[in-house]
């Protein structure tokens, strides 16, 4: 098959937990903000435009109250996706003043506006501060599965995820995470994870099962040159190139209960839930189990010896 009938399609997810790159702006000498990450993004996604024609991308933040794709929005039209809307992407763009090829500066213009929308409209006085990151990759497979149906009959679509994580794990998002990463499994969609701070149990997970690399950044400032190195090959080039070794992946699942990262721990027989602990009714399934005693031993009788 040849290069104009693969279409490579590349959803970049980031984590945009206003919580996270607020501390990390005001505690480090050496500040990383959240806009020199997306300027890092930026770079990754036009450069995997500019590797072939056909190549397409999406970005989708993943916030604490919500996903949003920051790009394509809202006003950009379905067909300039696959590159047959030249007069609707020329209304898109504002221009190109530098000689940069205009979708650049269209689709880093979109992305500009939509952060900077959805940074200032965030209200942090509710109860969530954990960033919903199950419910951006399953809106990334959404968008995927849209994607595919639009594909014409003689091109072949292969799709990969990216996660830029920053904040830490959310235990109770540990059933829809697998969901999803077993969801993208099935399609043969890989998942990569970039993580910038703590390590990530779930995405190692996602990793491995998927065929993605994950990659904990050393250090931060630095994060374009892993994106670039790591992230921007597809799955055939990496076979060429020297990449991090595999890292051991934490397989350890959440309890239904506390949602703990547990061990050992009791599964129920009928609809596979785990618990930290011993309960005679599933809390899931509603199904009561029978508790097996230990025999009891009946008490011999002794006989009594007549008196001669």
């Amino acid at each position: 098959m040849s290069a104009e009938d693969e279409l490579s399609l590349l959803v970049v997810v980031i984590d945009t937990n206003p919580i996270w790159w607020g501390k990390k702006a005001q505690g480090e000498a050496e500040q990383f903000t959240l806009s020199k990450c997306i300027d890092a993004v930026m770079v990754l996604g036009n450069s995997h435009l500019f590797m072939n024609r056909t190549n397409k991308l999406a970005v989708i933040a993943s916030h604490t109250q919500g996903s949003r794709f920051l790009y394509p929005g809202k006003c950009w039209a379905f067909a300039d996706l696959f590159g047959d809307g030249s007069s609707s992407v020329e209304s898109n763009c504002s221009g190109s003043k530098d000689g940069k090829y205009e979708l650049l500066t269209a689709i880093n213009d979109a992305i500009a506006e939509e952060i900077k929308d959805l940074m200032t409209k965030t209200d942090m006085r509710g109860q969530q501060t954990e960033t919903l990151l199950a419910g951006s990759l399953a809106k990334a497979l959404c968008y995927i599965n849209k994607m595919s149906k639009e594909v014409k009959a003689n091109q072949e679509m292969k799709s990969r995820i990216l996660v830029i994580k920053a904040a830490e794990d959310s235990a109770l998002q540990y059933m829809n995470f697998m969901n999803v990463i077993f969801a993208a499994q099935k399609q043969s969609i890989l998942i990569d994870a970039c993580v910038l701070d703590s390590d990530s149990g779930l995405l190692q997970q996602a990793c491995d099962i998927t065929g993605g690399i994950y990659l904990k950044v050393p250090h931060m400032p630095s994060l374009l040159q892993y994106l670039l190195w790591v992230f921007l090959p597809d799955q055939e080039q990496r076979s060429q190139l020297v990449l991090p070794p595999p890292i051991h992946v934490d397989y350890r699942a959440a309890c239904f209960c506390h949602r703990n990262l547990i061990e050992i721990g009791y599964v129920c027989s009928v609809c596979l839930s785990i618990f930290c602990n011993f309960s005679p009714i599933c809390s899931t399934c509603e199904t009561a189990f029978k508790i097996s005693l230990p025999p009891v031993m009946k008490a011999k009788k002794k006989k009594l010896k007549l008196a001669v």
